[in-house]
């Protein structure tokens, strides 16, 4: 469950107070989705929001980006949340020693099993975002960029306690060396999502209707970023290809944004980092637990076995 941090009606009720367009308090409920900020669905006299807290993971810093790129593409008339500003025109206010804001609500839920055109649409949809945020002034550096994969690599080395644990450190190490800083000038790059899983993709009668949790936004390769979905998409959750879902979330993807042959070129070593930067979190997270938090680690060799596909794929 995703609620690190509690929050009451009356505490919710003054904090929405402070937001003009939310309207008046009605009720709040727990969303128990996601594992990294706290989220409550919102219900007032003017409709249903999305009331959100952000925990440690989410550096206060970089809200103005996230926020500003959902406002951007929202206003743009992509299927994102725009946040709404309280009454000094701020979208970032606190609650209850947290930063908080309040955003739309986007209907529609995400799904466990896409059929292949509803991965394709998801594809096509992850390009709208690239080609959308072009013109987005806001400049953010990737908070989990290779330069954090060797932090998060030698943290975990220093508290791997389990036989496995140890092995996928010393694993992560030798992909690491292999991979390096994949990130070259030649690839053609602006605002990303760089957390474009199925549970980010909202659906509604077979077709995207919100995109959501931004919070891993910033400035990178589009391809880069296309590897992420590659990798989250075309996998189940124990690491096993998806037969055709690779496939069809690059034909969707293509069928608005081609690729360059730079990108081209690039995309499996993409996909190898892709993969290796959520086993090097997963591992940090599952190795750092706090068992008092409502979360249950995610299993980070899931996501090594996803190199593997990349690994001898010249070209997907």
């Amino acid at each position: 469950m995703a609620v690190f941090t509690p929050v009451s009606d009356d505490q919710a009720r003054a904090f929405v107070g402070g937001y003009p367009a939310a309207g008046e308090f009605v009720s709040l409920h727990a969303i128990a989705e996601g594992v990294e900020n706290t989220n409550y669905r919102l219900e007032t006299t003017a409709g249903r929001f999305v009331l959100t807290l952000f925990e440690g993971r989410t550096d206060a810093a970089s809200l103005p980006f996230c926020l500003g790129l959902t406002d951007h593409l929202g206003a743009a008339g992509y299927p994102a949340a725009r946040p709404l500003p309280d009454l000094s025109g701020e979208w970032i206010g606190e609650l209850n020693g947290r930063p908080a804001a309040v955003v739309e609500w986007l209907s529609g839920a995400w799904l466990r099993e896409p059929s292949a055109d509803e991965v394709a649409r998801a594809g096509a949809a992850l390009a709208r975002l690239h080609l959308t945020a072009r013109n987005f002034a806001g400049r953010r550096a990737n908070p989990v960029g290779p330069p954090v994969w060797q932090t998060l690599l030698e943290r975990s080395a220093s508290g791997a306690t389990t036989a496995e644990d140890r092995q996928l450190v010393a694993d992560c190490r030798q992909a690491l060396e292999r991979i390096g800083d994949p990130f070259t000038d030649d690839l053609p790059s602006g605002a990303i999502h760089a957390d474009y899983f199925p549970d980010n993709v909202l659906f509604e009668n077979g077709h995207v209707s919100g995109v959501i949790d931004v919070y891993f936004g910033c400035d990178g390769p589009f391809a880069y970023d296309l590897a992420i979905a590659l990798t989250a998409w075309g996998f189940d959750g124990e690491g096993r290809e998806i037969a055709g879902a690779v496939e069809a979330f690059r034909r969707g993807y293509e069928s608005v944004r081609l690729l360059t042959w730079a990108e081209e070129k690039a995309l499996p070593l993409l996909g190898e980092a892709a993969a290796l930067r959520f086993t090097l979190t997963r591992l940090h997270d599952r190795i750092f637990h706090d068992p008092t938090k409502l979360v249950t680690p995610k299993d980070p060799a899931a996501f090594f076995r996803r190199m593997a596909f990349w690994r001898v794929s010249e070209t997907v």
